[in-house]
């Protein structure tokens, strides 16, 4: 029988910060196609009670903790899943902070926390990473972008610079690598509630200027976001690379909505 290309069978993926908000739903959603997922982050409690999920599954993992703001725990991993696995097929990038101030208000330690995590963070993955893949010459990697890698939003202006950068980032390792078979992708997601924004939506000004900004008039769901990365992931996408593919329900589209 002939795998469908969207079939991750036989597929090893490593989300970094895979253990809660979208990583989380990303990581369960690879698994569902058919890989073997090893989430990674910084509490072992959240580590186990992921990859649990994922072996439920009948999917195969680890529990090795990182943290992207140290390249020498994200080696750790690389290793431990190579000698577990054999090979690291797909990666995504999805660790990620931020914090909502005045940006006179922001120390250059808030803004340096931001950008280290959230950019260089994705850089260590990648570079970690790649370097199998690009040996292997084959490698899916998925960064996650923003609205903020296109647009300004309200008082996260180290946010948004390093989403911007991510989605730079995405292009250039794209045009590095893609010859030798690793292709580079981002996605890019609309306003998604979640636990870690669920108090900055409901009920505020902010909130409410997000839903009317966005055509389909509601937040996403995170299971909406799991097509795209198993698309990025899988061999259905073998000819796409450097893009930043927007899953936002029409935001950055938006004009006037009335």
């Amino acid at each position: 029988m002939t795998l469908s290309p969207f079939s991750l069978a036989d597929r090893v993926a490593v989300v970094l910060g895979g253990t809660s908000g979208l990583g989380r739903t990303l990581a369960l959603g690879l698994a569902d196609a058919g890989a073997d997922v090893v989430v990674s982050a910084r509490r072992q409690a959240l580590v186990d009670a992921t990859a649990s999920e994922i072996a439920a599954k009948g999917r195969k993992t680890l529990r090795v903790l990182s943290d992207v703001r140290n390249k020498e725990s994200l080696v750790r991993l690389r290793d431990a899943v190579l000698g577990a696995f054999g090979k690291v097929d797909i990666l995504v990038n999805a660790a990620g902070v931020t914090r909502k101030l005045p940006t006179l208000e922001m120390s250059e330690g808030d803004w340096n926390d931001i950008l280290d995590t959230n950019l260089t963070g994705t850089l260590r993955g990648c570079q970690v990473f790649g370097e199998p893949m690009l040996k292997r010459g084959y490698g899916r990697v998925i960064n996650i972008a923003s609205l903020g890698t296109n647009l300004g939003l309200y008082q996260v202006a180290a946010y948004c610079a390093s989403k911007a950068g991510v989605g730079s980032l995405t292009k250039s390792l794209a045009v590095e690598w893609s010859r030798h078979g690793v292709l580079v992708n981002a996605i890019v997601p609309g306003v998604f509630r979640t636990d870690l924004n669920a108090a900055l939506l409901d009920g505020s000004e902010r909130g409410r200027e997000f839903l009317m900004r966005t055509p389909m008039g509601r937040y996403g769901k995170a299971e909406e976001l799991v097509g795209a990365a198993v698309f990025l992931a899988s061999d259905a996408c073998t000819f796409v690379t450097g893009e930043l593919l927007v899953v936002d329900g029409g935001f950055l589209a938006s004009g006037v909505n009335q």
